[in-house]
Formats: C-alpha cells, sequence, structure tokens
C-alpha cells in the first residue's frame, strides 16, 4: 500500500519522533524564574490581554512540572546557585529562554563585581530576548521561535539570537 493510498484514506503517516516534537510544541509549560524588572514583563505577557494559554503555554510554578524555564532580570552570583539548581529539578527535554539585557549578558549591571555576565554561563540558553525590558509581544516572539526550534529538532548548543526589529 503506498503512502497516498494511506494518505487518501484520511491517514497521516510520521515518525513518532516527528509526533512527539509537534506535540511538544503545542504544550510548552514554562517556570518562571523572575529577579528583577523584565519579570513584569512576563506576567504581562501571561495575562489576559496576551492569552498564552491559546498557544498552549501555561506557566507552571514548580520546575517538575515545566519544561521551560525564562530567566528574566539581573542574575547575580548569590543566585546562581540556585538558578543552577531549580534548572537540574526540571525534566528532559529541557529549554531555558534569556529575557533582557541582564539576563543576557549583565546588562546595565555588566561590570557589577556580583552580577554574573549572562545567565548562559550557568545553564544552557536556547533563546535569547534582548530588550531592557523586552515588551511582553517580544516574549511572546521568543516562544514562538523556541516553538519552531523544537519542530527543527535543533539541540540546545545552537542558540537562536532575536533582533530587537524582529518584533
Amino acid at each position: 500500500m503506498s503512502d497516498t493510498t494511506v494518505e487518501k484514506q484520511g491517514f497521516i503517516t510520521t515518525t513518532a519522533e516527528n509526533l512527539v516534537n509537534w506535540t511538544r510544541t503545542g504544550s510548552l509549560w514554562p517556570m518562571t524564574f523572575g529577579l528583577a524588572c523584565c519579570a513584569v514583563e512576563m506576567m504581562q505577557a501571561g495575562a489576559a490581554r496576551y492569552d498564552l494559554d491559546r498557544f498552549g503555554v501555561i506557566f507552571r510554578p514548580s520546575p517538575r512540572h515545566a519544561d521551560v524555564m525564562i530567566v528574566a532580570g539581573t542574575l547575580t552570583n548569590k543566585m546562581a546557585p540556585a538558578l543552577r539548581k531549580v534548572y537540574d529539578q526540571m525534566a528532559e527535554p529541557r529549554w531555558v529562554i534569556s529575557m533582557g539585557s541582564c539576563a543576557n549578558g549583565g546588562g546595565y549591571y555588566h561590570y557589577s563585581y556580583s552580577v554574573v555576565r549572562g545567565c548562559d554561563r550557568i545553564v544552557p540558553v536556547d533563546i535569547y530576548v534582548p530588550g531592557c525590558p523586552p515588551t511582553a509581544e517580544a516574549l511572546i516572539y521568543g516562544i514562538f521561535q523556541l516553538q519552531n526550534k523544537i519542530t527543527r529538532k535543533q539541540k540546545s548548543q545552537n542558540t537562536v539570537l532575536l533582533t530587537r526589529g524582529a518584533v
């Protein structure tokens, strides 16, 4: 029986890996790791105006129930071990979105003695969302980029850098 005959009968053929990746894109459950001002924009993205639930994005309070971590704000040296611990508690597969200039590279406080110059020094980052603070629309665009990345089956070592004009 050929593939065209199967499709005419109303069946879809695919690999199990493609099916699993497709279901993951429609059910991203981020855990918020709000550290500063960017967390307010992250909360705005989760509010009724943008309604992330319609895209399958439901915020979870526990890292054990989440598969995406959104790091929003200035990461200090004192908070870095806690970030790594929470990341390690997440089940595989897991992804990280770095939100804002401070999470991406230290931002305004880059030369401070107590600031980590980018959360990618502590955990592997998949998507960078620039801005100070980035808008809720920029975060939503970053989530869409992560969904595209999951369907393309790229590894977490290949990062996607968003530009300010992309939103």
